[in-house]
């Protein structure tokens, strides 16, 4: 799913407007580093480069919050390294073997792409063809839906808004209602862009591709799985939520500021999307598919379509050096480091909420690696495979030595022309909106890239561009074909000690004043600040143990007119604007409010939440409470009667209930926790979940 948006390549053939903003060492590296043809059979990994492999696997665990590795490489159809390192979490503390399997997330995306392009191959799909000749129960509002193609799924170009989340990730649970629910909550929306007009990261459109894969073949998509990738390439561990397997054989995750235990079975429900499990072997061997070794399976003419740079069918930034360059379902399909050396590699990755998964392979080298972990992110193991794989050319004689890290160097005191002030202003990014104040030709930005790339001052430096303090990023605004304002961050990012990466991406869309009448203005700043609270979620969502997602706290502009980076249109409701490509205009959305009587509700993504000013408190002493029609949640206050007592809570027949602090961070969990009682904080939330009607009988005592 990549929720966590994860980010991870490095290339040095940079295209910069100024070859003074140029490394000096990039023009000559690729040329002198690679061998005129690397080898042509599998080659035993040297020691050294195994032990490359396992310090690597330590470092994340020591570093990067990750409690379990699994790693493989397959050179030339031989498993030629297979790793591990951490527990897997059972009560013995045994050490994780090659048979235990992780969720790979998103990686699951590689399987519905060659699903699909299997059913090309059989002449009984055309992926330029409208999907609705497919799936013609797929509509929507917006009338541009009838132009979508399988491809545009495939390449993340359909403009649909990105992701239904609701009930996806559920505990020691397979309930699929959320995907089988998709094509009815589409029919009521809109898209946020032409189709084809840009490639933006849509996990919805992989849905839609298991849907298609489904109906065209008449079989259930994990049904597919088995028959036509599992038996064929033997792979006993490759299954979903919905196969019947042991789930002892997953590796266990934690959430260590919880509670010491492991967490229950993560199920990823959006198949399509990330809900595969498997083992590091297992992956690198359908890799085999996807790099052309197994032509029985997919076609070459499938395999060279889904290698094509289809990111530049639409809007994108403008070098070509980036972590991501979406090919047919690859995150990349020119992936860095490996470009510097003259070497065409690509790579998938993903995330859910706990585990992670890369993919990392060289079609003509015929090689590829597989990085498996609970805990960390994806962005780790992409860092670690490039690593390992490097060593591995080395070894082989593909590359002759390993490039040194980067740095954009410094141009200088430069005088800003007076004309860059023009990009001054507001601009947005999904979930927000910040402000560009550049004076003397300096200005400051927050944080990126969840803090690799620090909050810091960036300085012109010539060219339109701004370097920032520590050297290792360029920003500049760039003005697109479709007439938006964009503030693109062109940087080294580094992992200390794993890797160095380069990404260019948009960071911002600079956003035009929408002028608000006084009635709408007034009611949109009395919902400034405001946290409105998820009733449709189930308890034994791992949603839960991130409030974000739980939550949604209201921050208003009205002076510019946006809500959350949505453009307010009336008292009740605002629209998305963002047309962002690449990552930061993925997971768009609208909100929409409304009341029933003088309880307020919003409305996400066909979600619901509730406003904190019809939370009631808890109450001390006994009381009982019921969860209400149409709704899964009933949340409520904790205050100062109730501060430091113990709850004990009867609960029905697969309820639960979630406590949170007063910082919005979760302290207790029934159904991650074991139990029904726990010791109140001070203040904070706590919200019972189970079916409509079912009924909480509560009991607070010191």
């Amino acid at each position: 799913m990549n929720k966590v948006k994860s980010f991870s390549k490095c290339l040095l053939s940079i295209v910069i407007a100024t070859s003074a903003l140029l490394p000096i060492s990039s023009i000559s590296a690729a040329q002198t580093t690679t061998k005129a043809a690397s080898a042509s059979k599998s080659q035993a990994v040297t020691a050294a480069t195994s032990s490359r492999a396992q310090e690597l696997s330590q470092v994340l665990l020591d570093k990067y919050g990750v409690t379990g590795v699994q790693y493989a490489v397959m050179d030339h159809g031989k498993i030629t390294l297979s790793g591990s390192a951490g527990t897997s979490g059972r009560a013995d503390s045994s050490k994780i073997t090659k048979n235990d399997m992780f969720g790979i997330g998103s990686t699951s995306k590689m399987y519905v792409t060659a699903a699909t392009m299997m059913l090309a191959d059989e002449k009984k799909i055309d992926i330029d063809r409208p999907l609705t000749d497919y799936l013609p129960e797929f509509r929507m509002k917006d009338e541009r839906y009838k132009q979508i193609t399988p491809r545009m799924l495939m390449n993340h170009s359909s403009g649909l808004y990105g992701s239904h989340y609701g009930n996806t990730i559920l505990f020691n649970d397979n309930d699929t209602t959320s995907r089988d629910h998709l094509l009815t909550s589409l029919r009521n929306e809109t898209l946020k862009a032409d189709p084809g007009a840009f490639s933006v990261y849509s996990n919805d459109s992989f849905q839609l591709l298991e849907l298609l894969v489904a109906k065209v073949s008449g079989k259930s998509y994990p049904q597919f799985i088995r028959e036509r990738i599992s038996k064929p390439l033997q792979l006993t561990s490759t299954l979903t939520p919905l196969d019947t397997f042991d789930r002892k054989r997953l590796v266990k995750t934690y959430f260590p500021t919880l509670t010491d235990k492991a967490l229950p079975v993560e199920n990823t429900n959006i198949i399509g999307t990330g809900g595969v499990y498997s083992t590091a072997e297992e992956v690198v061997k359908f890799a085999e598919v996807l790099t052309g070794q197994r032509p029985d399976l997919l076609s070459a003419a499938s395999v060279q379509a889904m290698n094509q740079p289809e990111y530049r069918n639409g809007l994108w930034v403008s070098e070509t050096s980036n972590i991501f360059n979406y090919g047919l379902g690859w995150d990349s399909v020119q992936l860095s480091p490996f470009d510097r050396y003259g070497l065409k590699a690509v790579s998938k990755g993903g995330d859910t909420l706990m585990y992670h998964a890369t993919l990392v392979s060289l079609p003509k080298e015929r090689l590829s690696m597989a990085v498996l972990t609970s805990g960390g992110s994806s962005m780790y193991n992409e860092a670690v495979a490039s690593e390992v794989l490097l060593h591995v050319l080395k070894d082989k004689g593909t590359i002759s030595r390993i490039l040194p890290d980067q740095q954009f160097p410094a141009a200088g005191k430069i005088a800003m022309p007076a004309e860059m002030k023009k990009y001054n202003g507001t601009y947005g990014v999904v979930g927000e909106t910040f402000n560009i104040h550049i004076q003397n030709g300096k200005f400051k930005l927050a944080a990126q890239m969840a803090g690799m790339i620090p909050a810091q001052q960036y300085i012109y430096a010539g060219k339109g561009k701004f370097r920032s303090e520590d050297g290792s990023t360029l920003a500049s605004f760039e003005r697109q074909k479709n007439g938006l304002t964009y503030l693109k961050l062109n940087a080294y990012l580094n992992i200390p000690e794993l890797d160095q990466s380069q990404m260019a991406l948009y960071i911002g869309q600079k956003l035009n004043k929408q002028p608000l009448s006084a009635s709408v203005k007034k009611a949109w700043q009395q919902r400034n600040g405001k946290t409105y609270y998820n009733t449709d979620e189930k308890i034994n969502s791992a949603f839960y143990l991130i409030p974000t997602e739980i939550s949604k706290t209201i921050q208003v502009d009205t002076n510019q007119g946006y809500a959350l980076g949505t453009k307010i249109k009336n008292a009740n409701s605002s629209v998305n604007v963002m047309q962002i490509p690449v990552m930061s205009g993925r997971d768009t959305f609208d909100l929409n409010f409304s009341r029933q009587g003088k309880t307020e509700y919003l409305q996400i993504n066909e979600q619901s939440f509730i406003s904190e000013d019809a939370v009631s408190t808890l109450p001390a002493g006994s009381s009982s409470l019921t969860i209400p029609a149409d709704s899964y949640a009933k949340w409520m206050k904790l205050g100062k009667k109730t501060a430091g007592q113990k709850i004990n809570v009867t609960l029905p027949a697969g309820a639960g209930f979630v406590v949170y602090d007063d910082k919005g961070q979760i302290v207790y969990s029934s159904i991650i926790n074991g139990g029904h009682s726990m010791k109140l904080p001070e203040k904070g939330m706590i919200v019972f979940g189970g079916k409509a009607g079912d009924r909480f009988k509560i009991s607070l005592s010191r």
